[in-house]
């Protein structure tokens, strides 16, 4: 083992000491520091002056309550949190996630993660993540409004356009969005709509913010694909999820000539050989949250399964796009055997570390979530881009720079593993380029 690999691996060991309990952020950070070996034997200077230590911990982390009443009078207790993880390239930027699995450590991961995605957009933000472990599912909209105003109660002090602007994630949507920022601006006294993003669209909202993550995963497979000399129309594509992300990945991908043969959410699976119904499924978990069984009653050729794994269904093209390590290594296998050759992630993380190692074994293309699903946050900085200037974009117009930043996304991945000798590996060319940019960044400006 070389020098560096020990001086490495001992930043890790420190690392998940200092960090007990918390195996996410560890995870996340493990499959980082692997492709910072590789940076280091080339480019040495990146070890000093602590770098990859003052990476690794958040500038902030800020725990705090949060009561609310129930519309049975009893008095609820949640927690709440926000991880400023690093501004080298500006104001934090991530989002809200309001789900009962969220934790310190889960916090941390993704915020670590955001780092890396936001400078892969080439926009000038940050990386931050927050949440709650409360459960809107089952809630009123009365009991979720009073909970997002005892939130932002707190969260107010703490955000700012020029600080921190979060955005939704699981849990939180255009109605959460809502009743958050009403309480932002009772607060702060002002109509600062540049503090969230995700906004409506008659105050301050993007036209494609909705749509971002999911068309933005879809447009990096179809640039993925030309590249190895393949064609998203025609192909089969399996989408696990069915919340924002993967309805709208759907939707692209169906719109491209593609074949959506399954979806999903946490009561089972669907198998829809003829495709996708799009209008019935948003209508089903947009407007009705309802589980997807409901979707098998309604559309003709479409069946439900409680059992087993949406990942046995045998297509060209798997998109994630559910939750964290929802795919390991015996779903990989699967996947390969059954003839997949491109998985790309619209969640974040949700590939195991071994699934990652099946996917290099068997040949399976494969793009991690911080390269393949950053079209949100960079439909969330050109949202802030519109609020700083009063300005509103049309729907074609924003969609088109999206489109650009995702192959830009894509080509910078490319060229970066070529360069460091692991063309192909876009794990490794997303790490090594998200991590460059914030670098030097943390370099230039000093020990801070």
């Amino acid at each position: 083992m070389s020098d560096i690999d020990t001086i490495v691996d001992g930043y890790y060991e420190a690392l998940v000491r200092r960090n007990a309990g918390e195996p996410e952020f560890h995870q996340a950070v493990a499959e980082v520091m692997d492709s910072l070996k590789i940076v280091l034997k080339k480019d040495s200077h990146y070890a000093d002056y602590g770098l990859i230590q003052r990476l690794c911990e958040p500038e902030r982390q800020i725990i705090f309550r949060v009561p609310w009443v129930d519309d049975n009078g009893v008095v609820q207790v949640n927690r709440g949190f926000r991880v400023q993880f690093n501004s080298a390239l500006g104001p934090y930027k991530g989002g809200l996630r309001f789900h009962p699995s969220v934790n310190l450590g889960i916090i941390k991961f993704l915020g670590f993660e955001q780092i890396f995605k936001n400078s892969l957009t080439g926009q000038p933000i940050g990386g931050g993540k927050g949440g709650s472990d409360f459960d809107p599912k089952g809630r009123s909209d009365a009991e979720i409004m009073r909970f997002c105003q005892s939130f932002m109660a707190e969260l107010h002090r703490h955000i700012g356009e020029y600080r921190d602007v979060p955005a939704g994630d699981i849990g939180v949507g255009s109605r959460e969005i809502g009743y958050l920022f009403g309480m932002y601006r009772r607060m702060a006294n002002q109509h600062e709509s540049g503090v969230l993003t995700g906004k409506g669209l008659t105050w301050g909202g993007s036209l494609v913010r909705t749509e971002a993550t999911g068309y933005g995963a879809v447009y990096f497979v179809e640039e993925m694909m030309k590249h190895h000399n393949a064609e998203l129309k025609g192909s089969k594509v399996v989408v696990s999820g069915s919340g924002n992300v993967a309805i709208y990945a759907i939707e692209k991908a169906q719109e491209l000539g593609a074949t959506v043969i399954g979806f999903s959410d946490s009561s089972g699976w669907v198998h829809t050989p003829n495709g996708v119904d799009v209008e019935k499924l948003k209508d089903i978990k947009e407007v009705r949250r309802e589980r997807v069984s409901v979707y098998v009653d309604e559309v003709e050729g479409a069946t439900f399964h409680s059992e087993g794994s949406i990942w046995d269904l045998k297509c060209d093209v798997a998109l994630p796009c559910a939750t964290q390590n929802e795919l390991n290594g015996e779903h990989a296998r699967t996947l390969a055997a059954n003839g997949c050759k491109f998985v790309v992630e619209g969640a974040n993380m949700p590939s195991t570390a071994d699934a990652i190692e099946v996917y290099r074994e068997t040949g399976v293309h494969f793009a991690p979530g911080k390269a393949a699903n950053a079209g949100g946050v960079a439909t969330s900085a050109l949202e802030m881009q519109q609020n700083a200037s009063r300005e509103s974009w049309t729907f074609e117009y924003t969609d088109e720079r999206l489109h650009n930043i995702m192959r830009t996304i894509f080509r910078t991945c490319e060229k970066t593993a070529r360069e460091y000798g692991y063309e192909g590996d876009y794990v490794i060319g997303a790490n090594i380029a998200g991590f460059k940019k914030v670098a030097d960044a943390m370099l230039a400006q000093g020990i801070v």
